[in-house]
């Protein structure tokens, strides 16, 4: 079994409000909790123009673990209203 954490720091450009912020977030957590991770804010909370989001999941060898890295980068990447600054990814 793989335990795979990443966490993405973002830049939300078009975020002038909290609330602007959490919609955005919001939209961007439900699409990745469809690829079966565990995703959480998991930093910068109080900031309107940057999130830090981290996900989770277990995997049974590494190269299923590498693919739903590759398929949640791909989402996070993609995301309306979101650029991403950071990545960073640990194997546990």
């Amino acid at each position: 079994m793989v335990v795979t954490l990443s966490t993405w720091e973002l830049v939300l450009p078009g975020s002038g409000s909290l609330k602007e912020k959490r919609s955005v977030l919001r939209s961007l957590k439900d699409r990745l909790s469809r690829l079966n991770v565990s995703v959480a804010e998991s930093g910068l909370q109080d900031q309107r123009g940057r999130a830090r989001i981290s996900v989770v999941f277990l995997a049974a060898h590494s190269a299923q673990a590498d693919s739903i890295l590759a398929s949640v980068d791909r989402l996070v990447a993609g995301a309306r209203d979101a650029v991403v600054i950071a990545n960073t990814s640990e194997r546990l």
